[in-house]
């Protein structure tokens, strides 16, 4: 099953970036899907609001593929909701 966070970065990449292409695990955000400083911005903005959660500037150096960032959303997204209770 297709993972929520990847689902939804998916549709940032069509809807809010124009990406047409395929938005897999294996890609490289700067090098294969070609997101510069301000597309990072609109994806990293965009899964925050989705999934309230808090993406750092310093997370940006671990996140090289599309896997590495769905994993980070995925562990904040789970952080949040055991600090919730």
């Amino acid at each position: 099953m297709e993972s929520a966070v990847l689902a939804e970065l998916r549709r940032i990449a069509q809807v809010d970036l124009e990406y047409q292409g395929p938005v897999e695990p294996a890609l490289r955000l700067k090098e294969d899907l070609q997101l510069d400083s301000m597309a990072m911005i609109v994806v990293a903005v965009g899964l925050e609001d989705r999934f309230r959660v808090k993406l750092e500037e310093g997370d940006a150096g671990a996140i090289v593929t599309v896997a590495d960032l769905v994993r980070l959303v995925e562990r904040r997204v789970a952080e949040a909701g055991s600090a919730a209770r």
